[in-house]
């Protein structure tokens, strides 16, 4: 690889490890995120660090970082940017908007009306934004982290199936255990964790990781398996919609990241299966039936796992 991945994976995660206590798991999968150049949606109840963990993961890399507060209110322009008059110049000027960052937090996207969640997801899909007919792209590295309360659905628009489907993975971080927690309060009682850690890597060195995740081998045995996998979800039961060629483009990106991340030039059946419910499980619809019936998109995930064999690799497959 050109670049040490692994290396540079291990600063990020140690990095983060001491402002977020026992989410290695989580801040792993946004590390595959990013490395893979897609994107996280974060659905937890208030207060367990999503916007800490979006910020570390800023103050690491030494990115900028800003966070959109998604409101029913919320315009379009309010998250890609205007054009304004200039008086002295007489002319109009393009003022950027906060999806011109490096990390952009979108705080309770589903509180937002569907043509602002568009815009914002037509950035993440393309790396750019159109205003009035002039195109901006994006600088990278580029992540939308964005995050939803699965609580209180008063008021909210929920994301559609569509949407969904742009982010790479989704997950949650949860309540962290006794132990962690009291980890957190030692490290509060000085002061804000985060305000004592700075840039361990460049965003250039993260760009450089991106390119090199793409050099990743994967062998036919482990791209079969992976299509596998999706094609018995558009076939199950218990599912209206199973994964799309997007979702077996993004297991195939995120394993690839994943196993950059653990130091190894090829992807294993394994990494595949360490990734499959981050980035399959908000894909996969239920059937009314099913959801009557307390069926799971993680449960049918588990079924399909257990009815498809993992490839048994040989030394070649592993170069």
């Amino acid at each position: 690889m050109p670049m040490d991945v692994a290396t540079i994976a291990k600063k990020i995660i140690a990095n983060s490890e001491r402002v977020i206590m026992g989410k290695r798991q989580q801040i792993v999968f946004s590390l595959v995120a990013w490395f893979a150049e897609g994107h996280v949606l974060m659905e937890d109840v208030p207060g367990v660090a999503k916007t800490m963990l979006a910020r570390t993961l800023a103050k690491s890399v030494g990115c900028s970082l800003k966070r959109v507060q998604c409101t029913p209110d919320l315009l379009p322009t309010d998250v890609t940017g205007a054009s304004i008059f200039n008086q002295k110049t007489n002319e109009f000027q393009f003022r950027p908007g906060p999806i011109f960052a490096n990390i952009v937090l979108a705080d309770e996207i589903n509180r937002t009306t569907p043509r602002t969640q568009a815009a914002l997801l037509e950035a993440m899909a393309e790396s750019r934004v159109t205003v009035d007919g002039t195109t901006h792209t994006l600088a990278p590295p580029f992540l939308v982290i964005a995050t939803q309360n699965p609580i209180d659905h008063e008021g909210t628009f929920p994301l559609p199936e569509a949407q969904l489907d742009r982010f790479l993975m989704k997950f949650s971080l949860g309540y962290p255990n006794m132990e962690d927690e009291l980890k957190m309060l030692a490290a509060l009682e000085s002061g804000n964790p985060l305000d004592a850690i700075g840039p361990v890597v460049s965003a250039e060195e993260l760009v450089a990781c991106q390119k090199a995740v793409r050099t990743i081998h994967i062998d036919e045995k482990v791209r079969r398996y992976i299509l596998e996998i999706v094609h018995q979800s558009r076939q199950h039961e218990h599912l209206a919609l199973g994964g799309s060629p997007r979702a077996s483009i993004a297991l195939f990106r995120a394993s690839q990241a994943l196993a950059a991340i653990l130091g190894r030039k090829f992807v294993s059946p394994d990494d595949v299966k360490r990734i499959l419910a981050p980035v399959m499980t908000h894909r996969m619809i239920l059937r009314p039936e099913s959801r009557l019936r307390k069926v799971s998109a993680a449960d049918v995930l588990e079924e399909i796992v257990s009815a498809v064999p993992a490839p048994v690799l040989d030394v070649e497959a592993r170069v």
